[in-house]
């Protein structure tokens, strides 16, 4: 039998990790082939013009789980996570945050997603498209020990966006009318608590840049751990766990993602197949061991 962090998610019902770390589902079946077609039939342009093979692999943000996302709701259905209540952010403090990250801005906006926001943003978007983040990368610091997809005892691990030599993602166009709406959404999941800074960066689509919103690491929280080496990263994925998944999912469901876009991402391809080369040795050590019994 294989252990938690063995099982894939495929497919339309690939598990989805929020870019906290804790807002996790797994995103709704699209056996129809085109999830978006329902929610997008008002719109005179498609959002997935410009790439068609994304329609049947993000989820149709109304009945997105991160659609009506709240700390509360969250205890409501997963009441273990009550003792950390006092770890979220308050809806003031929060609120404060966003009018802080949105001061000046006008008109549509573009937020960018490096992890599972591109596969299932919550968000009504008039625009999906390929987008190139220079001087960041998406790397595996962000640590999960609360229960969602790692322990105290076994720690999960997930995406979150540093500092480095760039990084590929999704970037979603918010019409200037839905702005306030959905950026509320947005923040309610990405600001759930201490871990990012809400910051605008400049991102290229095909070598145009644009401004985008994106959520950037905070060093200064204990969860962000840059420091982590290699071999505590593969054991932190292989073996975290928790009532929404495991960590493996998570980094499997960035790359099927890359894959369907075209993107080769070495860290996270070469990470995933580290992961795996651990687990067969871990599982061939059990077996043997059971053999000697």
């Amino acid at each position: 039998m294989q252990s938690p962090a063995r099982v894939q998610a495929r497919g339309c019902g690939t598990s989805a990790l929020g870019q906290t770390g804790l807002a996790v589902r797994d995103v709704a079946p699209c056996a129809n082939g085109a999830i978006y077609n329902k929610a997008y039939q008002s719109l005179e342009t498609d959002p997935f013009a410009h790439h068609p093979e994304l329609r049947s692999r993000i989820a149709d943000p109304e009945n997105s789980f991160f659609r009506t996302f709240s700390v509360d709701r969250m205890i409501a259905q997963f009441p273990q996570l009550e003792e950390h209540r006092d770890w979220a952010f308050s809806d003031a403090k929060r609120e404060a945050l966003r009018a802080e990250a949105l001061d000046g801005h006008s008109g549509d906006l573009w937020v960018f997603g490096y992890g599972s926001l591109m596969w299932d943003p919550a968000l009504r978007f008039t625009t999906v498209r390929r987008a190139h983040l220079r001087d960041h990368a998406r790397r595996m610091i962000l640590v999960d020990w609360r229960g969602a997809r790692g322990t105290a005892d076994a720690p999960g691990l997930m995406a979150a966006l540093d500092h480095g030599p760039g990084c590929h993602g999704l970037v979603f166009r918010i019409a200037e009318a839905d702005v306030d709406r959905e950026t509320e959404i947005l923040f309610r999941r990405e600001m759930i608590a201490p871990g990012y800074h809400a910051r605008f960066v400049t991102v290229d689509i095909d070598e145009a840049p644009a401004r985008a919103l994106a959520f950037v690491a905070d060093h200064t929280v204990d969860d962000i751990k840059p420091e982590l080496s290699r071999a505590e990263q593969i054991r932190y994925i292989a073996h975290g766990a928790g009532f929404l998944g495991t960590s493996r999912d998570y980094l499997l469901n960035i790359v099927e993602h890359f894959e369907t876009l075209g993107i080769h991402d070495p860290e996270c391809s070469e990470l995933l197949g580290a992961v795996d080369a651990y687990l067969e040795t871990q599982d061939r050590a059990a077996s043997g061991a059971e053999t000697l019994r």
